[in-house]
């Protein structure tokens, strides 16, 4: 008998989600358009010289999903799995997401289809450089601000900035976000989704009568996202029991020490092998736990029709982008698990590369503990009008978040006009 492989396509999810909220709201078919298409798309091919002179070409993306509410904004993934497709996904839940936490930008995604583990360093730079060249003219302060994300960090940025600046004949400090705070990057930036994340968790397990204190976790996705979400959920009390990464998974009934593992995965690159700890046999075990917190803050796609039923966790807070297919959301729904959507959960992100954009523009930096409080006031206020929201109308969570996002950017579009 020949298995069933599911394909999964993030923009067919998006696409789902926005008819959801587009039929709640009462608009036409040709609104449902307006903001399901990108306003523009660039795909580009990078040439890249590898260190034993042999050349390669890869191919690039940049979507602009929408415009109205303020120049683009959103991450740069390298990764094998890149397609364009997840592009103008992720670029659409980037547009609601800023219009969900009232940051005024629309949503914006760019990848590179390669492993850049696979890569030397100076040959991810040479890849950077050249992308940055090739989607120039799209991208500026005003324009398109990129970040990391998958497989990019701080010095992809200061890469993609300097790049930009050099052929503009001047520093550019604005035209990335997420860089090193030397080169006008801000504090509390690279913890900002994280710390988020966790907010919006210990919020919604306390609205479902569950004290943090008293209550067991797991993390799937160990590294920019899932690592900081475990560490502030062990300092808030909360006792992580499991975390996983692409490698493995690992166990502790007792809840894993959660410093030791970061120390074993920067020695090791996995947390496969912590000996502080049991193996579960697939990395995708975790997600069936006994818990009452899971955060999936790996990849798109992870929970879907097939195995949502196997999801025992009283709340799903989503540190991914997309992790929940719209099947498996009614699974859950319907089963009484209250799922946190990404777009009001890992928005911590986009919150503080706001800050550092606008931090930028003025030439004056915050501290630390300024932008963490500005953080947690905008995270809080995101949940509790949300959480009011879905109360209010008896709709799930996601509904209710990406409704309220969507009616944001249309009052902005309509407000603006068509241009003739």
């Amino acid at each position: 008998m020949t298995a069933v492989v599911e394909v999964k396509n993030p923009l067919l999810d998006a696409h789902t989600q926005l008819s959801r909220a587009v039929e709640v709201l009462g608009y036409s078919a040709g609104m449902y358009d307006m903001l399901a298409t990108p306003r523009r798309e660039l795909t580009v091919s990078v040439p890249l010289r590898r260190d034993d002179g042999t050349v390669e070409l890869l191919v690039g993306h940049r979507v602009q999903h929408n415009l109205s509410r303020g120049p683009s904004k959103g991450g740069l993934r390298y990764s094998h799995d890149v397609t364009l497709d997840e592009v103008r996904a992720l670029a659409m839940w980037m547009t609601w997401k800023c219009a969900l936490v009232d940051v005024p930008y629309g949503g914006a995604k760019g990848g590179v289809r390669f492993d850049p583990r696979q890569y030397s360093r100076s040959e991810v730079e040479r890849v950077t450089r050249r992308y940055t060249s090739e989607i120039m003219p799209m991208i500026g302060p005003s324009q398109d601000i990129p970040a990391p994300d998958i497989g990019t960090d701080e010095d992809i940025m200061a890469w993609m900035m300097d790049t930009y600046s050099v052929n503009r004949g001047h520093t550019v400090l604005g035209v990335v976000t997420g860089k090193p705070v030397a080169l006008g990057g801000s504090l509390g930036r690279a913890s900002a989704t994280s710390r988020g994340v966790v907010y919006v968790a210990l919020a919604a397990m306390r609205h479902q009568g569950l004290e943090p204190a008293a209550s067991t976790a797991a993390v799937q996705g160990f590294g920019k996202v899932g690592r900081g979400a475990a560490r502030f959920l062990e300092e808030a009390g909360v006792k992580v029991v499991a975390a996983s990464d692409q490698y493995g998974a690992v166990h502790a009934s007792q809840g894993l020490n959660i410093r030791a593992l970061e120390s074993h995965v920067d020695a090791t690159g996995s947390v496969a092998g912590f000996t502080e700890s049991e193996a579960l046999d697939e990395p995708d075990d975790l997600l069936y736990l006994e818990i009452d917190l899971l955060i999936p803050a790996a990849v798109e796609g992870v929970i879907t029709e097939s195995n949502a039923r196997r999801v025992r966790a009283a709340v799903v807070v989503e540190g991914a982008n997309g992790p929940t297919s719209p099947g498996a959301d009614d699974i859950l729904t319907a089963r009484g698990q209250l799922v946190v959507p990404d777009i009001l959960a890992n928005a911590g992100g986009v919150i503080v590369s706001y800050f550092e954009w606008v931090q930028a523009n003025q030439a004056y930096w915050w501290a630390e503990a300024e932008v963490e409080k500005r953080l947690e006031e905008r995270m809080v206020r995101a949940w509790e009008r949300v959480r009011d929201h879905a109360v209010l109308h008896d709709i799930p969570l996601r509904l209710a978040a990406t409704s309220l996002a969507v009616e944001t950017v249309t009052t902005a579009h309509l407000a603006r006009g068509l241009y003739p």
